[in-house]
């Protein structure tokens, strides 16, 4: 619902809409904020950014493969929305966005957990959800080991609360 109205001839803009307040106090807001990113300032809570940034090697229909991580940690593929996860010999693929309002997730470093910067909600790395207002786990994609790759199928989302055992099978057990 918007509160725009189209604008009068006679005042220059023939034919703009003009917003409301709060839409151009939202834009503002947003354009704020990706200044601040854009000069290196981002606001608290960078540091809680993944630890690298990934693409696909390879696509199949909607399978994307990924070099096995080589190390515990958390790399995003923000093209494919895909998070890939590694704690010791597991590793998961799971949607970027979080199950309560889909805010793309952060890897909290810090705190060895994913947490969602909106309403803080937080999960563990192997996506199961600790506290917040999300009323379930991250949604995991099926996965599978190929070679020294990880193949993601990103028809496959599987969510904890209706789809159990199949979340519960969607990790890859390194040998």
């Amino acid at each position: 619902m918007t509160d725009s109205k189209p604008s009068s001839p006679g005042d220059g803009c023939a034919g703009c809409t003009i917003g409301s307040r709060r839409e151009f106090l939202l834009d503002a807001l947003r354009a704020s904020a990706a200044a601040l990113v854009a000069i290196g300032m981002a606001p608290s809570g960078a540091e809680a950014m993944p630890l690298r940034w990934i693409s696909a090697l390879a696509s199949k229909g909607e399978e994307k493969t990924y070099p096995v991580p080589a190390t515990d940690g958390v790399q995003i593929d923000k093209d494919n929305e895909v998070i890939l996860a590694r704690n010791g010999k597991s590793v998961w693929a799971f949607a970027l966005a979080c199950p309560h309002q889909n805010t793309a997730l952060r890897w909290d470093a810090g705190n060895n957990r994913f947490q969602c910067p909106k309403h803080k909600s937080k999960y563990r790395p192997d996506g199961t959800f600790i506290e917040g207002r999300a009323t379930r786990s991250m949604d995991r994609y099926a996965v599978k080991l190929t070679g020294n790759n990880v193949a993601v199928d990103i028809d496959k989302l599987y969510q904890e609360d209706t789809d159990n055992a199949l979340w519960q099978h969607a990790v890859v057990t390194l040998p």
